[in-house]
């Protein structure tokens, strides 16, 4: 028996089980994977999300990844650059991030159930296999594909659109302190840097079959720039969906991260809402209330 039980354990799981954890609350995560859990994004950490994951207590050296002081997006007729008003971004490989966060989990008192699968919920238990346990309450934080959102009933969508990301590292210095976004003709492509010989570059548009390769074709400039750098991984991709669900919690089960609906990958705001989450969701929580954690 545990008093939370969460199911994922990438960033936005293990971000809730120490929100969590520090309200007093007994917290179990199981996840099938094992650390370091990678996932296809653009990995840049804006200023908002260091300090939302701040004050959960969660402390990203800055030496975790490379610093970047604002946005720069460029099209064919120019350019346009901003400065982050306050602090600077962070570029973190998503295989750095992630064992900082199972140690600070670990640090917290959470019990991590790692390579263990979730199979379904049933009569206040989650099941595992052969195995249950029991919890008084459940929370999904199983990403964009949640299987508990389908347990819960909680796959209504108020408003849904996707795109097609895919991500390769380079082997090569970042040419400036900005995480740039190119604009083309139906794609864009991010790079962000992420440590002092690597960045990492993201493409992102709404054709299933466009891959890195082809599309640089029509970003002369970004060609040119990754021309003679060496690939330092191999390009994975993803589904990107933007969705608001009607509800993100009901009864005992609540959704966090992706699984509670996502906003497009331009924003760069994935992380920094769900280390806004956990914090609302704790507080939910030791309040005995999800119909808080609704209203946040």
């Amino acid at each position: 028996m545990t008093d939370v039980f969460i199911i994922g354990g990438g960033p936005a799981g293990l971000a809730a089980a120490m929100a969590v954890r520090r309200k007093g609350l007994a917290v179990t995560v199981a996840d099938a994977g094992r650390p370091p859990i990678d996932k296809p994004c653009g990995e840049g950490l804006m200023p908002d999300s260091l300090a939302a994951a701040a004050r959960l207590g969660i402390v990203i050296p800055p030496d975790a990844g490379r610093a970047f002081r604002g946005i720069r997006f460029l099209g064919a007729d120019g350019s346009a650059a901003g400065a982050f008003p306050e602090g600077e971004g962070l570029g973190v490989r998503r295989t750095t991030l992630h064992p900082i966060l199972v140690a600070e989990a670990e640090r917290a008192g959470v019990q991590l159930m790692w390579a263990t699968p979730v199979t379904g919920l049933r009569d206040g238990a989650v099941q595992l296999g052969r195995h249950a346990m029991g919890a008084r309450w459940v929370v999904g934080a199983d990403g964009g594909q949640s299987l508990v959102r389908q347990w819960a009933g909680l796959d209504g969508v108020r408003r849904a659109s996707r795109r097609f990301g895919f991500r390769r590292h380079y082997a090569v210095a970042p040419w400036t302190d900005y995480m740039e976004i190119h604009w083309g003709r139906g794609c864009q492509f991010y790079v962000t840097p992420v440590a002092a010989s690597e960045v990492c570059v993201v493409l992102m548009s709404r054709d299933p079959h466009l891959r890195i390769d082809s599309a640089l074709d029509r970003f002369p400039l970004l060609r040119e720039r990754l021309a003679s750098a060496s690939q330092a991984t191999s390009e994975r991709g993803q589904l990107a969906s933007t969705c608001r669900l009607k509800s993100v919690a009901t009864g005992a089960v609540a959704l966090i991260g992706d699984a509670s609906g996502t906003v497009d990958a331009i924003t760069g705001e994935g992380l920094c809402l769900a280390f806004q989450q956990a914090a609302a969701l704790a507080a939910a929580l030791a309040a005995g209330d999800l119909r808080r954690y609704e209203q946040a």
